[in-house]
């Protein structure tokens, strides 16, 4: 049975630290719990949509929070991929009796 895993990148436009007013930002929230700010790979949501499309992402969503006061805007990109195969158990050798014969055992 086909398995999924599932990413969220968000799109946030925010006050910046520094007096240029405003700047974009872009969070991956990655399967396993991860969250990165990955703004520096790109200045689009399409940039980012296509980095993640080469890693196997699909884009499956988009909402946007409407609730934010001013300008500032959020947006989220839902992707999921196949999750990767879980790879088979490994067959472990044992020794037995004296003649240091090994038989393989799954």
């Amino acid at each position: 049975m086909l398995k999924w895993e599932y990413a969220l990148l968000v799109r946030r436009r925010q006050a910046a630290t520094t007096d240029i007013g405003w700047e974009v930002v872009f969070i991956w929230y990655g399967p396993e719990g991860s969250m990165v700010d990955v703004t520096p790979y790109g200045d689009t949501a399409l940039a980012h949509l296509n980095r993640a499309g080469d890693q196997g992402w699909e884009l499956v969503a988009m909402s946007e929070d409407p609730s934010l006061p001013g300008n500032n805007e959020l947006h989220r990109y839902h992707l999921k991929r196949p999750k990767p195969a879980a790879p088979p158990p490994r067959q472990r050798i044992r020794a037995t009796g004296r003649g240091g014969r090994r038989t393989i055992s799954g």
